[in-house]
């Protein structure tokens, strides 16, 4: 089992900057290194959409197109920890975050944590 779990949303005024931090854990993340991590969001009511993910060994990194140049992935191997910076955050930007880790490449097969709940003012 896998555990992740995510931090640092919160409520944040257009424009702002916030880093979601999500820390993984767990008997089998000893293999880290073969695991993909990602960063999906979610309205109320609508389907989960990818944001961003970074292989774990070798940090290749891949963003959604509304967000490229806006936010940034990446990894602290030491910590187990991947974040998510998001900068010049827009009103658009508000959904429940969450990160996810996959061995197969398919973050449905995978794990996911809570969720943090980022809100951007306008």
């Amino acid at each position: 089992q896998v555990q992740l779990v995510e931090s640092g949303g919160g409520l944040v005024q257009a424009g702002g900057s916030l880093r979601l931090s999500c820390a993984a854990s767990g008997r089998t993340f000893s293999t880290f290194s073969r695991y993909t991590m990602g960063w999906f969001r979610q309205a109320p009511g609508k389907e989960r959409e990818f944001v961003s993910s970074i292989t774990w060994g070798g940090g290749s990194t891949y963003y959604a197109d509304s967000v490229k140049g806006r936010f940034t992935i990446s990894r602290d191997i030491a910590k187990n920890t991947v974040y998510l910076q998001m900068n010049s955050l827009k009103p658009e930007d508000t959904f429940v975050y969450y990160c996810a880790a996959t061995l197969t490449g398919q973050f449905r097969d995978g794990y996911w944590g809570q969720g943090t709940q980022v809100t951007v003012s306008s």
